[in-house]
């Protein structure tokens, strides 16, 4: 169990289908206690889930609330503190996605996806980072997107965000590599998800045939890339980096 004794801090976990609950269900399975933020979810089917990871012997702090708000992100971290007294992992899955062609992006759109995808995952980093130092150890792993590498039709402001989480990661692995602390990202490539549930069948069609693994990944398949990242020693020396579980979409 490589993240036993861990206590792992997962956004955006709301989605069934999606990579913060694959990424929640394998940090169970690995050992690690969870703090497990989502944003209007039903609550049964929250409980349902803290159920089943509790299943695999896990402890488990449910919180709601919208992240991009500064006094909603301290109020999910003093929760983890006083439940659990520390956070060894964050992981930022939390995200929204929407195409739309540059002409048709209201600021509204524009804003609402910086505070989503980018805002909040600056300010679980900077709440939860004094508990890190506290104790010279931490791993954080933020979800961007190969979007984020390469840009994408109709995709300016969803580019924009997650190329501003690549950024930002390594800029914060730069500040805090002296204190035990990496910080990475992991950018997946198409990934069955909610979010790709809406897609037109011809661009699902067209997107395998451009990918050298001729194929669109499941969620259960980059959670292991976080695993990596979060343990110890398979993920020391890794920090600033940015790892692509993307069927070859992207190649750096």
């Amino acid at each position: 169990m490589r993240l036993k004794n861990y206590v792992s801090m997962i956004t955006g976990v709301s989605s069934g289908s999606g990579i913060g609950r694959a990424i929640a269900r394998l940090f169970a399975m690995e050992g690690s206690s969870l703090v497990l933020s989502s944003y209007r979810q039903d609550e049964a089917a929250m409980r349902a889930l803290a159920g089943e990871l509790e299943d695999y012997g896990s402890r488990v702090l449910l919180f709601d609330g919208d992240l991009s708000s500064e006094e909603t992100v301290r109020k999910l971290v003093a929760a983890a503190e006083m439940q659990f007294g520390k956070v060894d992992v964050l992981v930022n899955s939390i995200g929204i996605s929407q195409q739309l062609p540059l002409s048709q992006l209201t600021l509204a759109d524009w804003e609402r996806m910086l505070s989503v995808d980018l805002t909040a995952v600056f300010l679980t980093c900077r709440e939860v980072l004094p508990l890190m130092l506290r104790q010279n150890f931490g791993r954080i792993i933020n979800v961007a997107s190969q979007i984020g590498q390469k840009g994408a039709v109709e995709c300016c402001h969803y580019a924009a965000a997650k190329a501003g989480v690549i950024g930002f990661t390594k800029s914060l692995a730069r500040e805090v590599g002296g204190s035990g602390i990496t910080a990475n990202c992991i950018a997946p490539g198409p990934i069955i998800t909610e979010m790709l549930a809406n897609t037109p069948p011809e661009w699902v069609k067209n997107k395998k045939a451009e990918l050298v693994i001729p194929r669109i990944g499941e969620a259960f398949e980059v959670a292991p890339t976080a695993v990596f990242l979060a343990s110890a020693p398979d993920g020391n020396l890794y920090t600033g980096q940015t790892l692509g579980p993307n069927c070859g979409d992207v190649m750096l």
